[in-house]
């Protein structure tokens, strides 16, 4: 079995800088298919960074990123991204079932208009998110954990083999996050590969099967059972004086 048979993301290398600061240093991951990864650490650790570097949103100063053996430009149509809700202008005038549509230009090319084929998918979507409801609504007019609903839906509807999510469950009431929770567990079922910024660490073995630490450098990767230790904690929070209670 080679590496792209076993992996289906192979970072290599990757440093990061702002200015003179490095973000992230020295990167080499390896995720395998069909795995629900949180990427963990310390705020200011390069979680986001390194997702975005490895979606060519962020230019590294040196490293790769191989997607099933190729470049993120070659197999973009197959990669889904959910971004930080705060990165987005939620007051832009357009629907709810507009913003889902999105996930379809993949497919459809931005010049053509989406068809009935696309709108049937875009609200199978919502209401898998549990937001058809809400199709015709503005998006400004929904609240925080409707937003991050809707940025799912957007996701499912592009039926990608990767998906790359930041910080889902920021700003959600419970009963959001434990749906999103249920639908990335869904989608791990059929084979999907999901890695999630995630910030809290009480959850993750119940959320998560694979872990990524990470402190500017790469501490460790892997399954929970072997990577989610107290050492490895501790390497990664020593220096922020975080207490890791409960573990």
């Amino acid at each position: 079995m080679t590496d792209t048979d076993k992996y289906v993301i192979e970072v290599e290398d990757m440093t990061v800088a702002y200015q003179v600061k490095p973000v992230l240093w020295d990167i080499d991951l390896k995720i395998p298919k069909g795995v629900l990864m949180a990427i963990v650490g310390p705020n200011g650790a390069g979680k986001s960074t390194l997702i975005k570097a490895m979606l060519d949103l962020i230019k590294p100063i040196s490293g790769t990123t191989y997607f099933n053996g190729y470049s993120y430009k070659k197999q973009r149509k197959y990669i889904g991204y959910v971004p930080q809700r705060g990165s987005v202008d939620w007051d832009f005038p357009t629907t709810v079932l507009d913003v889902v549509l999105m996930g379809r230009y993949g497919y459809i090319g931005w010049v053509k208009r989406p068809g009935s084929k696309d709108k049937k998918l875009a609200l199978k979507a919502l209401s898998q998110v549990g937001m058809k409801e809400f199709a015709n609504r503005q998006i400004s007019q929904l609240s925080g954990g409707q937003q991050q609903r809707v940025f799912l839906a957007r996701a499912l509807v592009q039926d990608a083999d990767i998906y790359f999510m930041d910080e889902p469950f920021q700003g959600v009431d419970a009963k959001t996050e434990r749906a999103i929770v249920n639908i990335l567990k869904e989608m791990r079922k059929l084979g999907k590969t999901v890695i999630v910024v995630h910030h809290d660490l009480q959850t993750v073995p119940e959320y998560f099967d694979w872990v990524t630490l990470l402190n500017i450098q790469l501490i460790a990767s892997g399954p929970i059972s072997e990577v989610f230790t107290d050492e490895n904690l501790l390497k990664t929070y020593r220096s922020t004086g975080k207490i890791l209670k409960g573990r």
